[in-house]
């Protein structure tokens, strides 16, 4: 009725000559519907304001039909829906629809237009007719069938396109026979197109889903293109590429029985967009026979939103029927409530119908009849309509009192709507102007990610994809081992994502980090030495190797890499490998991308040298040939060496020739691939100037594009990176020294999402940044900052269309450029090669020096962070640690025989002049302060941990006695040439997780040129007190761990260096875990104990008095002890200094026989503050 009226008005308003169509009233409730007369392929419309007036619309909606019934939104890009209109009455704005609409009837509807006038308008359409043969299926016996001419010559290209429309969402719209039995189908289900592979009566395989909500009655384009053993599938704009079986080489259909019309329905659906839509049926059409009886279908992807409500007849209360948390609830409110649901699962998109009948006190309500659900009650009341019902919501005006909604408005659609069995289409009032659209076919979600949809949003589920984001777009991985170490990490397994957000997916590899090196291993089915003896009849043997893995995963790990090896040896008795110098070689093996290249040349050699190592380097057993089993000889012999050509990488298979003679046996061996080394880790550039930068090609991103890079930098801003289109933009910068800002535009107007530092961020040390937009939202990540998000329009563009040069380190103004470095940049997963294009680049140099700034940290325990040109590494030579950051524990388990002997430099001086001080001569062996730390683990007491002795018969021991206690013991002799004073020995410890204490002994000089130390057992202890000396014979049985003294690491010097070390090693040592923190036990009985350095002042005059209790005589746990011995005396006359030092033997021995207990048992003295030089005694720690 509507459109008459604009019509009426237009006409009126051309005779008038005000020249345009003006309605009576300028609201969002208006339209103008053109009927073409007939299908019209529609390319553009214009618009132009009111002839001589203020009128104009500055945006508009366009709807298409083919009935004038069944209306359709035309959107941009999938997301715009509104036109842009005009600034004035008489300019011209042209829109040139991106796709064209095939359709008769075209109805404009405004949206905004001049705040100062009205709705004004003049409209024109472009396009040209549009002919099409059309048909009609029953979906019972009709089809259409078409079988190609005898002699049809076949191609490698088929190519099918149609339109279809229908109302249901399931049946068979194409099959195709190939040979063999197969048949492929395309089938809708559920609304969505499936492509399916079938074989007799086995159940068909689904190739591909495409399209959703294909039951609307609108046209969808679909195109069906066949090339070779791919199929390209077309809906409307989605294209899926699947493989087909090789027996579909051409394709037979013939006519069979259709009808070459197309009927369409009567009904149509309607769609509630938002909280504005309602659908009322007055009461002229209510039942009055006292019950009720409505029946409709309804969409959504909403779990919530009210369907229908109306007011109970004559006894007052309200009828709600709704959905919550998906399912169907009917609520009645009179007196008290009652409450039925039915139904799950409500919000899928598909159509589902719902009946409510009241009859003769009984109400029913079902859902999709015999595939939903269904309940019954018998109310003590009857239920009738007062007066109206309402769909979907309710009107605007406050004081409604026949309408109120208190649950969630539905958005969605609904169809064939009864009341009283009677069809309600002509009577509605539709306050909507949108259609239902389908936002996860095709999904927007990527690798995987699963997606769901509201009415307004969709939303990705992330999980186990290892993807994150809005639009799982981007790697919670990293891309190498070599990253994951510069985030910390020590050796073990890492799944690394060699392109981030590309299309291959992560890998789980074993990353070995060693101090110098970091592998990436990939393992194969097979890396054992496997035998081969002869079999009758077989004369080659064939062995392929089948990668953890997959094709393109490990061609781009071995891409990336700076170094790639193999380890491939063949040991042999009486079986030739190459048959060298010139023969035909008896094995090959393949190797190289996909199935591989045929290869006969050996590990260690040359590739197409068919040479083993040995004839490489001219030792093999056999001058005459070029490999060891060459030689053909009967004892064993071995040809290995690695394989360290990338190109030739990884060994897929291997072919085994000469092992079929009587008395050939072989054994081949094929090891992991082993690579390191990131070459887009360290790829990086250095900008110098502000004018300086690197270009490079546009950067292709429509929806969605992620950008991630590291830079360092002392200045306080500059760009980074800029794209430039002709309004689109994207950029990301250094706005200050401490803001990151990413910036972009799609069409929308300028967005900026920002990240701001508490620090500093143009300290000269490595910063990480990670920007990301997609079609739901833009993020920017800045090194461990929480992430900062900016949510896209609901309904505006998101392609990003660029046309520019991609700007790196500056801009196309040559203005506010980036000085410093930049590295490991990536687009979309893809890094750009900043050096190579740096080296042709005046003002920006390839490379980027100085990463232990950054990661200098990660070296621990006195490890030493050492610069690299890709890298660093922790030189771990002056720690009692090993590992990639020297925080690996050495440890070793000790038996009652085991001594590790450690000898100092003999001083040079000592041997020729006993009267030189050898402080002065050799510092490495005259010591002001000792520093020790070692953990143990032992349920050994007494025992000595560490001796130390010098070559003037003086002794450092660190013991514990019978009561489980740590025991700090000394003896110090000097030369009759000093003189007599006042001696001090100040130490502190910490034990386990004990507070610090700190303490001052006395002492009588220095510790000079020490000789020995000694871990474990004492050998030749002559100089020791007796029962020190038999304690120290018993030797030590239990775990020692990272043990230090100052620099020296006696311990790891012994295990690790024992051939270049002035170590003696008696007895078994084995090296073991023993001493690491996870292999400790909490219920058994050995524990460990720590001594480690701690930093702080000395000397505050507290006693060492019990400073760690135990409830057992068995040693367990951590003890972590720094012993820090400042030493300073006063020169004594030569006789006075003679005569204290055999005063301090005497008293010694007696101090140690006070306890007659024949374990050695240590006193504990209580009091050491007022201990002199002239009587010292022994002090558990």
């Amino acid at each position: 009725m509507k459109s008459i009226e604009f019509f009426i008005n237009l006409f009126l308003s051309l005779s008038a000559g005000a020249g345009g169509w003006s309605p009576l009233t300028s609201d969002r409730y208006q339209w103008l519907e053109v009927d073409l007369g007939e299908r019209t392929k529609i390319t553009a419309v214009a618009t132009q304001g009111r002839y001589g007036s203020s009128d104009w619309l500055t945006s508009y909606l366009l709807m298409f039909s083919d009935t004038g019934h069944n209306w359709k939104q035309y959107r941009q890009e999938d997301s715009i829906g509104s036109f842009p209109g005009n600034n004035n009455a008489d300019s011209v704005v042209q829109y040139k629809l991106q796709q064209p609409v095939i359709a008769r009837f075209l109805r404009l509807i405004p949206l905004d237009w001049n705040p100062n006038g009205r709705i004004g308008l003049r409209l024109e359409t472009y396009g040209c007719p549009f002919t099409s043969d059309v048909m009609s299926l029953d979906g019972v016996s009709s089809s259409l069938v078409f079988k190609l001419s005898p002699g049809t010559r076949q191609t490698s290209r088929d190519v099918m396109s149609l339109q279809f429309k229908t109302l249901r969402n399931s049946g068979t719209l194409l099959h195709i026979e190939g040979e063999g039995g197969l048949g492929l189908s395309l089938e809708l289900e559920r609304g969505k197109l499936l492509l399916l592979l079938r074989k007799g009566s086995v159940k068909p395989r689904r190739l591909a889903s495409i399209g959703s909500l294909l039951d609307d009655q609108h046209w969808h384009h679909l195109a069906f293109e066949r090339r070779s053993s791919h199929l390209n599938l077309t809906v409307d704009k989605h294209t899926e590429r699947v493989q087909i079986p090789a027996e579909f080489s051409h394709w037979d259909i013939k006519q069979g029985n259709v009808t070459f019309s197309c009927a369409e329905p009567v009904s149509v659906a309607v769609t509630f967009p938002g909280p504005q839509s309602f659908l009322q049926l007055a009461a002229a059409t209510a039942s009055s026979s006292g019950g009720v009886s409505i029946g409709f279908q309804f969409r959504t992807w909403n779990k919530a939103g009210l369907l229908l409500t109306f007011e109970l007849a004559r006894e007052g209360g309200m009828v709600w029927l709704y959905l919550s948390e998906a399912r169907l609830w009917l609520q009645i409110h009179k007196l008290a409530g009652f409450f039925w649901f039915a139904g799950s699962a409500l919000n899928d998109g598909q159509w589902h119908s719902v009946e409510l009948i009241s009859r003769r006190g009984r109400l029913s309500i079902a859902v999709d009849r015999e595939d939903g659900g269904s309940a019954q009650a018998s109310p003590s009341f009857p239920v009738a309509i007062e007066s109206q019902v309402f769909f979907g919501g309710c009107p605007a005006e406050e004081d409604s009192q026949q309408c109120r909604n208190p649950f969630n408005v539905f958005q969605g659609c609904m169809r064939l709507l009864t009341l009283e069995n009677q069809n309600c289409t002509t009577t509605c009032r539709l306050t909507c102007v949108e259609s239902m659209t389908g936002e996860c076919s095709p999904s927007r979600c990527e690798h995987g990610g699963l997606c769901s949809q509201s009415w307004t949003m969709f939303h990705c589920n992330c999980s186990d994809s290892g993807y994150s984001g809005a639009t799982c777009h981007s790697s919670v991985y990293e891309q190498s081992c070599e990253a994951y170490k510069h985030n910390g990490n020590t050796s073990g397994h890492f799944h690394i994502d060699v392109d981030g957000s590309g299309p291959i997916k992560p890998q789980l590899v074993y990353c070995n980090m060693t101090e110098e090196t970091t592998w990436m291993v990939i393992q194969h089915n097979n890396t054992e030495l496997t035998r081969v003896r002869p079999s009758a009849g077989v004369n080659q043997r064939s062995v392929h190797f089948d990668y953890s893995t997959r094709e393109e995963q490990l061609s781009a790990a071995i891409g990336q890499s700076e170094h790639c090896e193999q380890e491939l040896s063949y040991h042999c008795r009486k079986s030739r490998l190459l048959n060298t110098p010139e023969g035909s070689p008896f094995s090959w093996w393949f190797g190289g991308p996909g199935p591989g290249t045929l290869q006969t040349y050996w590990g260690g050699a040359q590739p197409g040298s068919q040479q083993c190592a040995c004839g490489l380097q001219g030792v093999c057993v056999d001058p005459q040939h070029y490999c060891n089993c060459d030689a053909d000889r009967i004892e064993w012999a071995e040809d290995s060496g690695l394989l360290t050509y990338k190109e030739s990488l990884p060994v897929r298979s291997l072919v085994l020739g000469d092992v079929q003679r009587p008395g050939s046996e072989a054994a081949y061996r094929v090891g992991a691939l082993r690579c390191h080394g990131d070459k887009n880790f360290w790829n990086a550039a250095f900008f110098d100037k502000e004018t300086s930068y690197l270009h490079f090609p546009t950067f292709h991103a429509e929806l969605s594009a992620d950008v991630s890079f590291l830079f360092k930098t002392t200045a306080a801003s500059g760009v980074f990176l800029e794209n430039l289109g002709i309004k689109d933009f994207i950029r990301i910068e250094l706005s200050s020294s401490t803001l990151v800002v990413f910036s972009f535009d799609v069409g929308n107007g300028p967005l900026e999402v920002q990240v701001e530092s508490s620090v500093p961020l143009n300290d000269n040390r490595w910063h990480r940044v990670r920007a990301e937009r997609n079609v739901k939202e833009a993020s920017l990540r800045l090194d461990g900052l929480p992430v900062a998000t900016q949510e896209a329009p609901a309904d505006g563009h998101f392609r990003l269309q660029l046309n520019s040069q991609l700007f790196i380190g500056g801009t196309a103004s040559r203005q506010k450029g980036f000085r410093g470095c930049i590295r490991s940049l990536q687009l979309n997963g893809v890094t750009l090669d900043l050096e190579e294009r740096a080296k042709i680049t005046p003002g920006v140099r390839p490379g980027c020096p100085g990463h232990c700034s950054s990661y200098g940290s990660l070296c621990q325990n006195q490890g030493r962070c050492v610069e690299r040109a890709n890298g660093f590494h922790c030189d771990c030579s002056l720690s009692a640690y090993t590992g990639v950051f020297c925080n690996t524990e050495v440890s070793a388990s000790f038996k009652s025989g085991t001594s590790v002997s450690y000898t100092f430099k003999e001083p040079y001086e000592l041997s020729r002049n006993s009267s030189a001080l050898p402080s002065s001569i050799y510092s490495d062996t005259t010591l002001r302060g000792e520093n020790v730390s070692l953990s143990f683990r032992t349920n050994q007491s007494p025992a000595v941990l560490f001796y130390v002795s010098s070559y003037y018969r003086e002794y450092l021991a660190l013991l514990i006695n019978k009561h489980g206690k740590g025991f700090l013991t000394t003896a110090l002799n000097k030369f009759e040439s000093f003189s007599k004073g006042i001696c001090s020995f100040f130490f502190f410890s910490q034990i386990d997780k004990n507070p610090r204490e700190d303490f001052n002994l006395t002492s009588d000089g220095e510790f000079n040129a020490i000789k020995s130390l000694v871990l474990g057992r004492v050998l030749g202890s002559d100089d020791l007190d007796p029962d020190l000396a038999r304690v120290a014979s018993i030797g030590y049985t239990g775990c020692l761990s990272v043990v230090n003294f100052n620099s020296i690491s006696p311990l790891k010097a012994a295990l690790l260096h024992p051939d270049t070390s002035p170590v003696v090693i008696t007895g078994p040592l084995l090296q073991s875990n023993c001493g690491s923190s996870a292999s400790a036990n909490p219920y058994a009985a050995e524990n460990t104990h720590h001594l480690s350095d701690h930093s702080g002042s000395v000397g505050s005059g507290e006693p060492l008095v019990n400073a760690i209790r135990t409830d057992s005589a068995l040693i367990g746990g951590v003890i972590a002890v720094v012993i820090f011995v400042i030493v300073s005396g006063l020169v004594v006359t030569a006789r006075f200094l003679y005569r204290r030092k055999e005063t301090y033997r005497n008293q010694e021995v007696k101090g140690v026989k006070q306890e007659d207990s024949q374990d050695f048992p240590f006193n504990n003295q209580t009091d050491s503050q007022n201990v002199s030089c002239e009587n010292p005694k022994e002090y558990f720690i």
